[in-house]
């Protein structure tokens, strides 16, 4: 297809998409012809628009063939066709403008305006999430989301070796600083030339919000402190929550823990994450409900990972209590069941706190963490066994707290030569092979569980991997090695003596 033509495909992809406004053509045309070294440009009639991934492919085929740029790798696309959906994208000052006149006008407008932008621009690449295997697994705490990750681009030798020989910098320092916006990128950080922040005040100090650009649930968002500060679990920490609850009532919002191994984020720079979804934890039923501790209700809930539920109308009373379980875990310890709350004068214990808005009541989950090691589990002893990482070796962090696996993609590859065994036990002898030794124990548990048949085999496997993920979170539990609800109980007893 011409370059005119798709330039004039994108101008009005723009235009149709409210990104751009008539008068903006010409400029953004000009502004093409620059980018593409092209000498001239008219306007002409597009049939019809194609979707937005499609025509930055063809751009960026016509910049590869015409030695605009070098390679079409897709670390090279990605970074030239963001370069190209910059000229589109408005300007910060008018995204937060429209944004604020909506967000007056209806608080839930003003973030559909703001998430459909960023998809939009393409800074959420739909056409590579929708690529995600996604299914719902049925565990004895409830309906568990399993997501097997295809939308992150692999990076091939050459751009590997091309990363490993670029010049270190400092600038931005982490991917979720908030100098990333406007930022070109390179071949080891992301292009975020189309990204889009909005500034946010939380307990007095300056936040932005911001859009997952790989979104693993309805409106992924993103928190993120102007300051490249470190996590921290605490007061402030819970305030932030509210204060964001009371902005936006219709997203939850939470934290991953502030502690390597259990902290399953970027430790370095304080964030949160929400959205608009609903986890199976939030469906969680009472195991045991202590009733008022402080004005306000604390519920001992039936989940892998031991939480606590705190519901109150007053959100300062509830962040009160917060800060008496917090201070009270990090020193809670029972050897009794493994349980230390710090060794040689290093921590362990913390907290993965999500906020919610239930009617007109604050709900804040305490999950229970602890990152202990020693000889026999040096990547922690309430870790995922190692009887489960051929499925699961990661941090377990906020998103799986929550009920949501977010598996790696080599599953695809491994499920596909595990079925063939599962079909034909004659070929167990691929068992052996690089790619399925690491599931030759699970393959001898599972294949007289089902009677496996071409037409239930992927059905049957994906439940096996729900069933894993189940024992992954199982294995977080901190009270794993004792009656959890008769510890839940001590524990509370401690708070309540506090």
């Amino acid at each position: 297809m011409e370059i005119n033509y798709l330039f004039n495909e994108l101008i009005e992809y723009s235009y149709k998409n409210s990104l751009i406004e008539d008068i903006d053509k010409i400029y953004v045309a000009n502004r093409l012809l620059d980018l593409f070294k092209v000498e001239s440009f008219n306007f002409e009639e597009v049939n019809a628009i194609r979707p937005i991934n499609v025509i930055l492919d063809e751009l960026s085929e016509y910049a590869y063939q015409n030695n605009i740029i070098e390679s079409n790798d897709v670390t090279t696309k990605d970074l030239f066709d963001t370069k190209v959906m910059g000229l589109v994208t408005p300007r910060p000052s008018e995204v937060l403008n429209k944004f604020t006149a909506l967000y007056n006008e209806n608080k839930k407008s003003a973030t559909d305006y703001f998430y459909d932008l960023a998809v939009k621009t393409n800074y959420i690449r739909m056409d590579r999430i929708n690529k995600n295997i996604t299914y719902k697994y049925d565990s004895k705490y409830g309906m568990i989301d399993i997501t097997i990750n295809l939308s992150k681009p692999e990076k091939d030798p050459k751009m590997i070796a091309k990363m490993g020989a670029m010049k270190s910098t400092s600038y931005p320092k982490c991917p979720l600083c908030y100098e990333n916006m406007g930022f070109s990128g390179d071949f080891n950080r992301n292009s975020r030339v189309n990204h889009r922040i909005l500034p946010l005040t939380l307990s007095g100090k300056n936040y932005f919000l911001q859009y997952s650009p790989y979104i693993y649930f309805n409106e992924h968002c993103i928190v993120l402190n102007k300051e490249h500060v470190p996590m921290a679990i605490n007061h402030d920490a819970f305030n932030n929550l509210f204060e964001f609850l009371d902005k936006f009532p219709h997203y939850f919002i939470g934290s991953n823990a502030d502690l390597p191994i259990v902290g399953g984020s970027i430790l370095s720079h304080d964030h949160y994450q929400g959205g608009n979804y609903v986890f199976a934890m939030f469906n969680s039923k009472t195991v045991k409900d202590f009733g008022l501790i402080d004005n306000v209700k604390v519920e001992y809930v039936n989940w892998p990972i031991d939480t606590l539920k705190l519901t109150s109308k007053n959100k300062d009373e509830l962040i009160s209590l917060a800060d008496k379980i917090l201070a009270a875990w990090k020193t809670y310890s029972n050897p009794e069941i493994k349980l230390y709350s710090e060794t040689d004068g290093i921590p362990h214990n913390t907290i993965t706190p999500i906020a919610r808005k239930e009617g007109d009541s604050y709900v804040l989950f305490m999950s229970l963490r602890n990152n202990y090691t020693d000889e026999l589990h040096p990547i922690g002893l309430y870790h995922p066994e190692e009887k489960l990482h051929h499925i699961k070796k990661e941090n377990i962090g906020l998103i799986e707290v929550m009920g949501l696996a977010v598996l790696p993609k080599r599953l695809v590859e491994e499920m596909d030569e595990l079925k063939i065994v599962l079909l034909d036990s004659s070929k167990e002898s691929l068992l052996d092979s690089p790619s399925l030794a690491k599931h030759k124990d699970w393959y001898f548990e599972i294949k007289n569980k089902h009677q496996y048949t071409k037409d239930n085999v992927d059905e049957l496997i994906k439940k096996e991997i729900g069933f894993v993920f189940e024992q992954v979170l199982e294995c977080c539990g901190v009270f794993r090695f004792g009656n959890h609800t008769l510890e839940a109980e001590k524990f509370i007893n401690c708070v309540k003596k506090a």
